[in-house]
């Protein structure tokens, strides 16, 4: 089976196809960072116009690369939930129209869902269920997979996502849009002792994560040694602050595993890619005697192949959209 698939949820126009799942034909990305980096980040008016003017050359150069023509497809996968609301909408009308032009069944997918089965790409033997921490630049979420489509949220951010947060940590560093990459760069460089940071708990929510006191804390440093004249150790601050949000991460995730009883333990979404997070936990599994599945860096952050994966699973569920669907800007992984 064969899926054309299509992601435009945040500042990424993406389209694929996918053959039975994880096997994939191909994979198309045209990214804004350039654009969105001289405003510090997405600006949402912008990334939907582009995704306008993109979408189309997208999905036909997926289609060439992967050797097939619209004729050779069986379904149509978009992203419909959750993001940003009018870059959502280009994905989700392009593929309905689509839809009613060819007569292809048309396959509505959770963005979060679609990070999770980046997995399954890359590790076929990968079987729920399993617990999956999933970080990127909006979402922070400790989830059991119970079934290729069915999902329980265990812990979630109260506050800013892990990728938000080392994005404005970023820049109040002085490193440019997008943040992530640099402060992985620094932290390499850097004592990841140097500074005594915060690691925010939510009472009485175990597996919750809170960032946001991390984050100003980090902020206070910065505008405390500008005012009084003193030169912070940028690479160290940025290495402290890796570890902090890393421990956390890592710290509840392997707590909630030993808890519900989970020997294998999956990570997902933008924030994967960080060398940090995924040597810190390759040590914890270790360590705990758990497997660990890690989508390859060029699978992590937003593409249409994890979204062709997930279309399959979900179609194969009996999941799929007529013309009325829309698009949701916040849904829960759990009313997908």
């Amino acid at each position: 089976m064969k899926i054309l698939a299509i992601e435009s949820s945040c500042d990424e126009t993406a389209a694929a196809v996918v053959e039975d799942g994880t096997t994939v034909l191909s994979s198309i990305i045209h990214s804004q960072i350039a654009e969105h980096k001289q405003f510090g980040g997405v600006v949402p008016e912008i990334a939907s116009r582009r995704h306008c003017e993109n979408i189309l050359d997208v999905v036909k150069r997926a289609l060439a690369e992967g050797d097939c023509s619209l004729e050779k497809i069986d379904a149509i996968a978009v992203t419909y939930a959750p993001g940003l609301i009018g870059a959502l909408l280009v994905g989700v009308n392009f593929a309905k129209g689509l839809s009613l032009a060819s007569g292809l069944p048309l396959i509505p997918v959770h963005h979060i869902a679609g990070h999770i089965a980046a997995n399954y790409i890359a590790h076929p033997t990968l079987e729920p269920p399993y617990l999956c921490l999933v970080a990127s630049g909006g979402h922070s979420h400790i989830v059991e997979v119970l079934s290729y489509t069915k999902f329980k949220v265990i812990g979630r951010t109260r506050d800013d996502a892990a990728g938000e947060c080392f994005d404005k940590v970023a820049r109040v560093l002085g490193f440019p849009y997008p943040g992530g990459m640099h402060i992985d760069n620094a932290s390499k460089i850097g004592y990841n002792l140097s500074y005594n940071l915060p690691s925010p708990k939510v009472t009485g929510s175990e597996f919750d994560f809170s960032f946001s006191g991390l984050k100003t804390a980090v902020i206070n440093i910065v505008h405390n040694s500008e005012q009084k004249g003193i030169e912070i150790d940028k690479n160290g601050l940025a290495a402290s602050f890796q570890k902090t949000v890393c421990d956390i991460l890592v710290s509840k995730t392997i707590s909630a595993a030993n808890m519900l009883g989970y020997s294998k333990i999956a990570l997902a979404g933008g924030v994967s890619a960080n060398s940090g997070l995924r040597q810190a936990m390759e040590d914890a599994c270790k360590s705990e005697n758990k497997e660990l599945y890690i989508p390859p860096v060029s699978l992590c952050g937003d593409n249409a192949a994890m979204i062709g994966c997930q279309g399959y699973y979900d179609f194969l569920a009996g999941k799929s959209a007529t013309s009325d669907l829309n698009a949701i800007a916040t849904l829960s992984l759990e009313n997908m």
